[in-house]
């Protein structure tokens, strides 16, 4: 028999349904569309991705999962979060802007978005401030238009959403690990091989749970590609490698880690890499600015999707950052 009904427990709507037999078959959230009315498809697909749907009692975020017959499926509505996000004006580097998507070269040192005490000065503050509400409600009030992130010193490109259409698609793509993404690095000594690919399982740290470690047995599959664009090194200069890095897959500070377990921690990284170092023979100048270089000396160099709405690939690049590029090019005269 089809039961479906809507409660009221503990402030949060539920919505239970069973699947009959003539909906066997169906994406569940184009079922769910069917049955629970003044919805949008868009917002339950919103609800699947924010891990409000549950199906026979297990938590789905796949919303072309297929149901079947006598399927148990359990939807939450939260209350909404009282919060406000206060708009900041601040520079932002925009890449690329039309009416569904927002390309960012962020700057490295900027929040991506508010958090552990930094409520204002984040990248979603300076999005509010110039798009107002014309950004997406996928992630929630503290972030509006977020689809991913990158680390609050890591530089380079990120995409915002402006509605939760296009939201709700690229977050597909980042979880099927169709988007194409690269970056490049600075690494104490060389790859071996020095073109390659990294597949670890990453997972968080029994002995530090803020940090990622590689473990081979309980981690998520994590596949780093990275290929080596130049080696640093005289006689006066300690080794230091550029790589640049494809990833398949996108779990929290993957290219770190990564860089570390191989025994090639990167540049800068306080807390995958190492202490400043000494030079016997090195110039002093040199010496400072790679020791001054006070952040991981990682950039989000492109990213790469299936348009949303136009469904054609677009390819967006970032430039360097300043700190970045300097030392690039000292690395370079330094080894001549």
């Amino acid at each position: 028999m089809f039961i479906q009904y809507i409660i009221l427990l503990m402030k949060k709507k539920i919505f239970n349904t069973t699947v009959p037999q003539n909906c066997s078959g169906y994406r569940i959230d184009k079922f769910l569309y069917s049955q629970i009315s003044n919805l949008s498809r868009t917002k339950i697909q919103s609800l699947i991705f924010q891990e409000q749907v549950k199906l026979n009692g297990l938590i789905i975020k796949n919303s072309s999962k297929k149901i079947k017959n006598e399927d148990y499926l359990e939807v939450t509505f939260p209350p909404p979060k009282i919060t406000q996000i206060k708009a900041n004006k601040m520079s932002i580097d925009i890449i690329y802007d039309d009416k569904d998507i927002i390309i960012i070269n962020k700057s490295p040192g900027v929040v991506v978005h508010p958090g552990a005490g930094n409520y204002e000065k984040t990248i979603v503050n300076g999005l509010l401030f110039k798009y107002k509400e014309n950004l997406s409600n996928v992630g929630g009030k503290l972030r509006p238009g977020i689809v991913h992130r990158i680390d609050k010193d890591t530089s380079g490109v990120i995409v915002v959403a402006k509605n939760d259409f296009s939201h709700i698609n690229l977050s597909e793509q980042f979880s099927k690990h169709t988007i194409d993404r690269s970056y490049e690095a600075l690494i104490w000594g060389s790859l071996k091989p020095q073109n390659g690919k990294i597949n670890e399982r990453i997972s968080r740290s029994i002995k530090n749970r803020q940090l990622m470690s590689v473990r081979k047995e309980k981690g998520k599959i994590a596949i780093t590609n990275y290929k080596t664009i130049k080696i640093f090194q005289n006689i006066n200069l300690p080794k230091i490698s550029l790589i640049e890095c494809k990833l398949e897959t996108g779990r929290t500070h993957q290219i770190r880690v990564h860089m570390n377990f191989k025994g090639n921690a990167i540049l800068g990284d306080k807390s995958y890499g190492k202490s400043k170092r000494k030079y016997k023979k090195i110039d002093p100048i040199l010496e400072k600015k790679i020791n001054s270089f006070d952040r991981q000396a990682l950039h989000a160099k492109s990213l790469g999707f299936i348009h949303p709405t136009t469904k054609k690939e677009v390819f967006f690049e970032a430039k360097r950052p300043k700190d970045f590029d300097i030392l690039i090019k000292s690395l370079n005269k330094a080894s001549l």
